[in-house]
């Protein structure tokens, strides 16, 4: 079995030909590598993908034993850190099992350099949303991720060309971008920038009935900003408000959207680790390096 596994903002999900489970952050802190006897027997694993923090200290699908300081420049960033998942990556590590970590999209990645203009466009999880996207609608996708937060990817021709983060434009439920007001507060010394971060998504912004149809307007203007370079792509959404907001976003838009759910990352990871162990060297155009 290939198994994917996704640090998701809430909670580490795992999935593998068929079988899933998933834990929250917090009690990830206890997790062990043999808890994976929850999708298969252990002597059964083939390969790990997983995806870990932001993934910007490297730039190719790489050994999690190679990596330096987990692949991330700092722990430090838009982001809650709780240590569940640095528990479950240095417990693959420690396992001795086959396993990669995948990268986010950064200034080192190869995705168009107008992209670039931002140090980071999105987390490695969200490589496993878009390859199990293009696996099913072929290779010119935009999918957004829309949950605690919003990122949105577009793959031309089989290829990442790039992505809007989670601290750039849409806001999810929880997390969002920094907006006037959020910056006078952090020049007053009142909140940190992080913490703003954490607390600018529409939970927080907007009255409880406009907070999805808020989501669905901004996921859908990511969508059809990214359309601008690809006109032809078909549009997919992912996370635990795919469902909830797909068929607004699609009205929105004035066109078809495929819907996947909460796992969608997971089980790309896990097409992502079979691929690549079974002898792929470029993944949506991230080299594998092994």
């Amino acid at each position: 079995m290939y198994i994917g596994i996704d640090h998701g903002t809430t909670a580490m999900r795992f999935a593998g030909d068929g079988c899933e489970f998933k834990i929250s952050r917090k009690d990830a802190t206890g997790f062990v590598y043999t808890d994976l006897d929850r999708l298969c027997p252990m002597e059964e694993i083939e390969g790990i993908a997983i995806s870990y923090s932001m993934g910007d200290n490297f730039s190719r699908i790489t050994s999690v034993s190679a990596l330096k300081d987990r692949g991330v420049v700092s722990r430090e960033g838009a982001g809650e850190h709780i240590g569940g998942g640095t528990r479950v990556f240095d417990e693959i590590r420690r396992s001795g099992l086959p396993a990669v970590a995948v990268p986010g999209l950064h200034r080192g990645s190869p995705t168009d350099v107008r992209f670039k203009a931002y140090s980071h466009q999105a987390s490695p999880e969200k490589i496993g949303i878009a390859y199990y996207a293009v696996d099913v609608l072929g290779p010119d996708v935009v999918v957004s991720d829309v949950s605690s937060n919003t990122v949105t990817l577009l793959v031309t021709d089989g290829r990442l060309t790039g992505a809007f983060d989670a601290c750039i434009f849409a806001p999810g439920m929880q997390h969002g971008a920094l907006d006037v007001n959020a910056i006078r507060r952090i020049d007053l010394g009142e909140a940190g920038a992080n913490e703003s971060f954490l607390h600018a998504g529409t939970a927080f912004t907007m009255q409880v009935d406009e907070r999805e149809r808020t989501i669905a307007m901004f996921s859908a203007m990511e969508c059809a900003a990214l359309l601008i370079l690809n006109p032809c792509a078909k549009v997919a959404l992912a996370g635990s408000l795919a469902p909830v907001i797909g068929s607004e976003v699609g009205h929105l838009l004035g066109r078809p959207v495929s819907v996947y759910d909460e796992w969608c990352a997971s089980r790309g990871l896990a097409q992502i680790a079979k691929d690549v162990f079974s002898g792929s060297r470029s993944i949506l155009g991230i080299d594998v390096d092994l």
